[in-house]
């Protein structure tokens, strides 16, 4: 209280003073323009001149604020604007996760307009349509992500080669990885992409130039890289089953430890046989045995026509020794007793397979050698029980209880 007492009197006072100092000397201004004059005390000028100030000021602030307020209002709209693309992007995706392609795509594409990174839209509606089978509204979408962001060429054309795996098309997406492989060591995503679709190519070749890229950059585990590599060589022994200089060649690229394989060394040994080139499929056959025993090779040996067919029967008969009860090594002894034509040893050779293991094959070697040998009823049985075998899917269904004689057979042919 006593200092708002204390204000108002020094006020009081100071008023007091100018008053009386405007009594003492009033002053004199006069302002002349053209024909118009005015003429006022020095106070009174003052008080005018404070007062235009003033209102200047105040024309200065109503400009501002009524510009500042256009631009809030385009600045709201502009929000508004973008938070509908946001809400429009975000049900794309939702509906994208979903599962609903159509209601995705329309969604990303509304969330485009006002979207600072329409990037995102653009990709996602190119994969929703790639899902809904329209080929050319994906490359229509993916030529737009590129016009609205330059920058990503490289990782369109990756979305590109995905979307083209996906629908089948392997020449088209090789194609467009075509530019990435440039600078494989920035992008080495590239090699998983070319690797997908050399595979689905079927270009062995292709795909043996990128196995050492691969490994480089551990793009796949060991067992998968050792899984990839022994597919393509397999692959390419058997594409290369028709000239035997290509097939030389390719084995020759088969790494050593592969070579050691027994699926490896049959495949090969077995277009060798194919090729007329005896020799070295026996060749390869007998050093792969010394490294380990396999069913597979000791089967493929006795396609083998060695020029020493009497010792080719001897090794294999020695082999008996540590594998009595093998049914392919007895299966590859009656085939080989049979090139010599001891019929008699084929036959028990046979046998002995077929006791051990029943398969078609065996029953078939058995039928037509019976057949051969005079025995035809035994023969029939042989093959018509390798016939059931291999159609083991046959539905169980009632049967005559006689036999129709072959006579009645014959008479509705």
């Amino acid at each position: 209280m006593r200092k708002l007492f204390a204000i108002a009197l020094v006020a009081l006072l100071v008023g007091v003073g100018i008053v009386a100092v405007i009594e003492t000397d009033p002053g004199y201004v006069l302002l002349a323009h053209g024909n118009y004059t005015l003429e006022a005390s020095l106070w009174v000028g003052l008080l005018l001149l404070l007062l235009a100030v003033l209102a200047i000021y105040l024309l200065v602030q109503l400009t501002y604020w009524v510009i500042g307020g256009r631009r809030s209002v385009v600045a709201w709209l502009g929000a508004r604007k973008a938070r509908n693309a946001q809400r429009h992007t975000s049900r794309g995706l939702i509906s994208f996760t979903e599962g609903n392609w159509l209601t995705a795509r329309r969604h990303l594409l509304r969330g485009v307009q006002h979207n600072e990174a329409p990037l995102v839209n653009y990709l996602l509606a190119a994969r929703a349509s790639a899902r809904l089978q329209d080929s050319e509204k994906v490359d229509e979408y993916l030529r737009a992500a590129g016009d609205a962001e330059p920058g990503a060429a490289v990782a369109l054309e990756f979305a590109r080669a995905e979307l083209k795996l996906q629908a089948g098309e392997y020449q088209q997406a090789v194609t467009a990885l075509d530019q990435a492989t440039s600078n494989v060591s920035r992008h080495p995503y590239v090699l998983s992409l070319l690797r997908q679709a050399y595979q689905g190519l079927n270009d062995w070749d292709k795909l043996l130039d990128l196995l050492p890229q691969l490994q480089k950059h551990q793009l796949l585990s060991h067992e998968d890289f050792e899984q990839l590599q022994r597919q393509v060589h397999h692959n390419r022994l058997v594409q290369n089953h028709c000239d035997l200089q290509q097939l030389r060649a390719s084995w020759h690229k088969v790494p050593k430890h592969l070579q050691r394989d027994a699926a490896m060394v049959a495949v090969y040994a077995s277009n060798l046989t194919k090729l007329g080139d005896q020799e070295a499929a026996e060749d390869a056959l007998l050093h792969a045995l010394k490294q380990e025993w396999s069913t597979t090779l000791v089967r493929q040996y006795g396609y083998v026509h060695s020029v020493n067919a009497t010792g080719q029967l001897a090794r294999a008969e020695s082999w008996l020794i540590a594998h009595p009860e093998d049914p392919q090594l007895l299966l590859c002894l009656g085939r080989l007793a049979a090139r010599e034509k001891l019929w008699g040893k084929a036959r028990d050779y046979f046998e002995s397979s077929y006791r051990l293991q029943r398969s078609p094959e065996i029953c078939a070697e058995l039928g037509r050698l019976l057949s051969s040998l005079g025995e035809p009823q035994v023969a029939a049985a042989y093959f018509r029980e390798g016939l059931l075998l291999r159609e083991d899917t046959l539905p169980e269904l009632p049967m005559p209880d006689r036999a129709v004689p072959d006579s009645r057979l014959l008479a509705r042919l």
